[in-house]
């Protein structure tokens, strides 16, 4: 079963190369890669791939920037596969990565979104634990009796809703189903877990493998970092809380909804996120954080 995998490009070529080559260490070699490369200013990047002897891979650049979601979109168009995965284009997939999404597709076929254990690394590879990771792997993310967990539908969103305990760059997609949902305009900070959350009230399933597969890489410099400290994090959270409430309260999923009104993991990651963002933050951003915290 082959599975292509799409890097939409715009960032450090090092890292990009990095990427490309955990790719290629797959021990399971049925993939494709495909890099979309939107405008970034070097050189160096479209020569990388022209030297490259490997029909597998293929790189294509946008003739205009369109930006993340976008360029996010561009992949999916392109798919031709029945799972794809879009990966972050500064980390890393282990060598058993396949394998491990393989096993869990077969175990669980009809899933739309796979899972796999994911460790965090900072900008030089080395693993970090992080409070917010801590918290994610070991509160957050659900326990299968059989080492792989499954939530559809109601119990998804209520269990991301609590607290996205994903890694959008590792998760394994059924095509159809990126093709059928697509992002929300006007949530750019949190658009993974808006599409994750329409998946889920579609009736959608998640499977969750923890076995170790993939580097999700942290650095200060990202925008994830850039967007807590100027305030657009919490603005877009609050804002998508109160719409997957309604849409919640709509079905009359009742857990859910309650679990949006209070966003309790949420507002705690805006407490511990305070001192960083009083230290580094602009005027704009300490507000925002303090009524993420405060407002129902």
């Amino acid at each position: 079963m082959t599975i292509e995998i799409f890097v939409p490009f715009w960032g450090d070529p090092a890292l990009l190369f990095e990427t490309v080559d955990s790719v290629r260490a797959q021990r399971n070699p049925d993939w494709r890669l495909i890099v979309i490369d939107d405008c970034y200013p070097d050189e160096s990047v479209p020569a990388y791939f022209a030297a490259l002897d490997d029909a597998r891979i293929s790189y294509t650049r946008n003739r205009v920037n369109l930006g993340i979601t976008e360029n996010y979109r561009e992949a999916i168009r392109r798919a031709t596969t029945e799972h794809i995965v879009i990966l972050g284009c500064d980390d890393l997939v282990h060598p058993n990565y396949l394998d491990v999404i393989g096993r869990t597709i077969a175990a669980v076929p009809h899933a739309d979104v796979i899972q796999p254990g994911v460790q965090v690394i900072d900008q030089h590879g080395t693993p970090v634990h992080l409070l917010a990771d801590r918290v994610k792997q070991r509160m957050l993310a659900p326990r299968g009796g059989d080492g792989i967990a499954v939530l559809t539908g109601e119990r998804m969103a209520t269990s991301l809703i609590r607290g996205d305990w994903l890694y959008w760059p590792s998760l394994t997609f059924r095509t159809e189903t990126l093709q059928r949902i697509d992002f929300r305009d006007g949530l750019p900070i949190i658009q993974d877990l808006a599409l994750l959350m329409d998946i889920a009230f579609e009736g959608g399933t998640l499977a969750y493998n923890p076995r170790l597969a993939f580097s999700y890489r942290r650095h200060g410099g990202s925008a994830s970092q850039k967007t807590l400290l100027d305030g657009r994090r919490f603005t877009d959270e609050r804002s998508y809380y109160a719409q997957a409430r309604r849409l919640a309260v709509e079905k009359r999923w009742t857990r859910t909804a309650r679990t949006a009104r209070w966003r309790v993991m949420s507002r705690l990651h805006a407490i511990t996120e305070l001192p960083k963002v009083l230290r580094g933050g602009n005027r704009t951003g300490i507000e925002s954080t303090l009524a993420h915290i405060v407002a129902l």
